[in-house]
């Protein structure tokens, strides 16, 4: 079975609750409502892609 999409909003929340407020992946994934493993995925990929927060501002949901 195909996994659902998770939205950019989403994966925005991660970066921001990590990156701006400092909080442990496991406050972050109970507060997204999702897995620890998810949110070191996410991250992992975000900076692998060089982003940082504040993201940038030409970056959109697409």
């Amino acid at each position: 079975m195909p996994r659902k999409r998770v939205s950019m909003k989403k994966i925005r929340e991660v970066l921001r609750l990590k990156w701006e407020l400092g909080l442990g992946d496991r406050d972050v994934a109970l507060s997204c409502k999702i897995s620890k493993g998810t949110v070191t995925n996410y991250l992992q990929r975000a900076q692998k892609a060089g982003l940082s927060w504040p993201l940038d501002e030409a970056l959109d949901d697409t």
